[in-house]
């Protein structure tokens, strides 16, 4: 035997061995699943990474030409040479494109333990192999049917030798020789050319119907000449009553040696759809950053007072979300989308009450102190990586019920991964390039071909194509792209380098720090295509350099409006933050846009007078921020209801109302509209009612009195607006789709444990004693062992020792003594990689390592 067939790897588990760390740590990154928990050995990881459920989860990892060579190793002999690979692959006449990418596709199934073995003898792991080998029941992607051996398993020899006899082979004495010489000649390609050339056309027309698959097809008892033709020479085998199938052999011979019909050895270009100037771009997204912190602040301010109330499976009902549509003046999916954002931001939950109703969250109060370029980072960040999906609202889940806003089942562990690639897709095109949306999608399918399980009645791969496309959408409203291109604040976001040809932006691959303190991830070894994502300190850094190129583009807040004499006010742009608040008390909001206008009515001004301004308060802050003169009417419509606010007070009886003109009284007792509210007079001054305060304010205002509310002290109430909020809650997390991938810490000290549990595992003993039950463990006399471990540590030799901790788990070790005393052993464990003290009593046997 050669040294090269001596040294092959013989089983998974060896070609791990054979690994370097560095190989170890490209599997464990992209396979995690393999270290929760870490393996003890090698062959422990190499069974781990053989379960159908790891293999199902690498397999849908796969872009589609390195799946493609997957399948074709499924269907070539196991070993496979990788020149029979490339046969497969290229065919008989050689792809040139296939060739140069098939080296790329092999080194990935063989870092991913999905292939191992050299050139010479590849091997697709078993599971693997079952998973996309052909059969009945789960026919192969490649479209091939079973082989000649495998086809003819349950003929009679009698029938094999008349196929051999007829396709003019000599007869054989055995149906095994008979199989391996039919399959030579299916395999032969001069031969099978002369074969065929005597084929009838109609049998030619029937294996050019089941070349490229399905493989199978039906015949009746008494078949046709053609088809009696093709199943007298073996080109067609029974494999059930009235069910035919074409040999692999044969199809690889009509289709001149390709597995695949179409490889697809290189992914498919994302298309420009359009170009624009990148100015234009950002200055579009900066609008859009605006506008979407407007519309967020809006729906939290609706709801800052208590906002709609939760279901009882949880989320908004339809017309709750109707109504937050009409009052955000936009569609119902976007409206689902801005309501689900604030939740991913923490910036709205439910109160927890026993009537639950959704509000706003401490968070909200600090978030709106934040510079609003800081305030749209947070939302783009939150969005970034929530796996919560607005898409889906609307839609069903798999017991049939409705999707709601804010409720269950919206969670999609691929969402994130979508956005971010969709996002990596644009920052690869030229600055102010906006894709084809299809070309992205065809994209996103050759780079995860297999991601089909049933969810929510759909593909999940038509899941990922609908991710998608509400990423494109989303980031549209949210200001990540601007008319469709990626935004130079989005192209920070991801931490991408500047495009070609545009200035280095902070945070965006450049090692330049922008403010105190910071230090910004440098992504220049990255592929443009191929971002990897940030850690949570890198998406930090990330969204602060976001945030400063946004800051300049953001229009400034000005602090004044121009007030009208249809008591109107016009604010020609965003408004600081007391100013808008002060108007939003004191007036309705009428229209929005690039300028909002404000109407001051009876009911908004007795607003601003129950938080407890007076009319002098309200005429000075109108004067100070107005740029035209205070309107008259203005100013009668602020005194009349100044005049007439407060001039009743309703307090706790249930409730009453005291107004020292008992004339108003007995003109409220005489009026028809307070019949519901049961007013009866307690004195002169005084009317009690069984109703609560809340109601009977309601009740007086409606007739339009201005009755104020009072304490049980006698002082007016100040009720003040947006003050109902949750207690502190957090941010929903995302749901990982899978482990979460090792970071350089927990791989180094995996892969240490790992070394270190296979050379206690595979490091040759020489047997003392007898062994445990399961012969794991040796077993000595408390005698041989103190002496073994006393000789030891005067030779300074390893043994291997078999240990039981203080729990009862039993295991093997490989150790240095280095002292004993005490009944104790301390020892350089070579397993845990660090000196440890053992108990002797504890140590069920030792054994000496053999000399090789």
């Amino acid at each position: 035997m050669s040294p090269e067939a001596h040294s092959a790897p013989r089983s998974l588990a060896e070609a791990l061995r054979a690994r370097d760390d560095a190989s170890l740590a490209a599997l464990l990154r992209s396979r995690p699943d393999l270290i929760t928990p870490v393996p003890t050995d090698l062959t422990q990881l190499a069974t781990r990474a053989g379960t159908r459920a790891s293999v199902l989860r690498a397999l849908e990892r796969l872009d589609r030409f390195a799946l493609q060579t997957a399948e074709a190793l499924a269907v070539a002999p196991d070993p496979a040479s990788y020149d029979t690979l490339l046969g497969l692959m290229a065919g008989d006449a050689g792809d040139e494109t296939v060739a140069r990418a098939l080296p790329r596709a092999v080194a990935t199934l063989r870092e991913q333990a999905l292939v191992w073995g050299d050139d010479e003898r590849l091997r697709l792991v078993r599971t693997a192999r079952e998973l996309l080998a052909p059969s009945p029941q789960h026919p192969s992607p490649t479209g091939l049917g079973p082989t000649v051996q495998e086809a003819t398993s349950g003929m009679s020899p009698g029938r094999i030798q008349e196929i051999v006899t007829t396709a003019g082979l000599p007869s054989t004495h055995d149906s095994v020789t008979a199989v391996a010489a039919l399959t030579g000649l299916f395999t032969h390609r001069r031969k099978m050319a002369k074969l065929l050339a005597g084929a009838p056309e109609a049998a030619r027309e029937v294996l050019s119907r089941l070349v490229w698959g399905p493989p199978y097809g039906q015949v009746t008892a008494d078949p046709a000449a053609h088809l009696r033709w093709l199943l007298d020479r073996g080109l067609l085998l029974p494999t059930a009553p009235g069910t035919v199938v074409l040999p692999r052999e044969v199809a690889l011979h009509l289709r001149e040696g390709r597995a695949h019909r179409a490889p697809e050895p290189l992914p498919p270009a994302v298309a420009p759809a359009a170009t624009h100037s990148p100015q234009v771009v950002d200055a579009t997204a900066a609008g859009q950053a605006y506008t979407a912190l407007a519309t967020v602040e809006e729906l939290l301010k609706d709801w800052d007072e208590g906002g709609p109330a939760v279901l009882r499976a949880g989320g908004l009902s339809v017309r709750d979300l109707k109504r937050t549509a009409v009052a955000l003046d936009v569609s119902e999916p976007v409206a689902a989308f801005w309501a689900e954002l604030a939740y991913a931001a923490g910036l709205i939950a439910s109160d927890g009450e026993a009537d639950e109703r959704y509000a706003a969250t401490p968070a909200y109060d600090e978030w709106l102190e934040l510079p609003p370029a800081e305030r749209w980072a947070r939302l783009a960040r939150a969005w970034l990586a929530a796996t919560r999906t607005p898409g889906l609202v609307g839609g069903r889940d798999a017991k049939d019920r409705t999707l709601s806003a804010l409720g269950p089942g919206l969670d999609r562990s691929a969402a994130p991964e979508v956005r971010h690639r969709v996002l990596s897709l644009l920052a690869a095109l030229p600055q102010g390039a906006a894709p084809d949306a299809e070309s992205v999608l065809a994209r996103l399918r050759w780079e995860r071909p297999l991601r089909g399980a049933q969810r929510d009645g759909a593909r999940d791969d038509d899941l990922r194509s609908r991710l998608a496309r509400w990423t494109l959408s989303e980031a549209e409203l949210l200001g990540v792209t601007g008319r469709g291109a990626l935004s130079s604040q989005g192209r920070a976001l991801l931490g991408a380098p500047a495009a070609p040809g545009a200035p280095a932006t902070p945070g965006a691959g450049s090692a330049e720090p922008t403010g105190p303190g910071d230090k910004l991830p440098v992504h220049h070894h990255r592929a443009p295509e191929r971002l990897a994502p940030l850690s949570p300190a890198e998406q930090g850094v990330a969204a602060a350099a976001a945030a400063r190129l946004l800051a300049p583009l953001l229009p400034e807040p000005l602090d004044h409006v121009l007030l009208q004499a249809d008591l109107t006010a016009v604010a020609p742009g965003p408004l600081r933050r007391p100013l808008a608040d002060m108007l939003g008390v004191l007036a309705d909001v009428e229209s929005k846009g690039g300028a909002t206008v404000y109407r001051f009515t009876p009911a908004s001004v007795r607003r601003a007078l129950d938080a407890g301004r007076t009319a002098a308060d309200l005429h000075a802050f109108l004067a100070e921020h107005s740029r035209t003169p205070v309107p008259q009417p203005l100013a009668y419509l602020i005194d009349d209801v100044a005049r007439r606010h407060g001039h009743l007070r309703v307090g706790a009886a249930s409730a009453y109302v005291r107004c020292d003109d008992d004339a108003l009284l007995n003109e409220i007792l005489a009026d028809k509209r307070a019949a519901a509210l049961r007013l009866r007079r307690l004195a002169p001054t005084v009317l009690a009612a069984p109703a609560d305060p809340a109601t009977l304010l309601e009740g007086l205002r409606a007739m339009g009195y201005a009755p104020a509310a009072e304490s049980a002290e006698g002082d007016v109430l100040i009720t003040r607006a947006h003050a109902h909020r949750t207690p502190p809650r957090t941010a929903p997390e995302p749901v990982p789709d899978g482990p979460p991938p090792p970071d350089a810490t927990l791989l180094t000290a995996a892969i240490r444990a790992i070394r270190a549990g296979d050379l206690a595992a595979t490091t040759p003993r020489r047997p003392v004693g007898e062994p445990l039950a399961g012969g794991e463990l040796p077993r000595t006399s408390a005698a041989d062992t103190l002496a073994t471990m006393q000789a030891a540590v005067l030779t300074g030799d390893s043994v291997w020792i078999g240990y039981v901790n203080a729990e009862g788990a039993a295991s093997q070790r490989v150790i240095a003594p280095i002292r004993v005393e005490g009944g104790f052993v301390t020892a350089y464990d070579h397993t845990a990689d660090e000196v440890r003290t053992f108990p002797l009593h504890r140590i069920t046997g030792v054994a000496e390592l053999a000399d090789d």
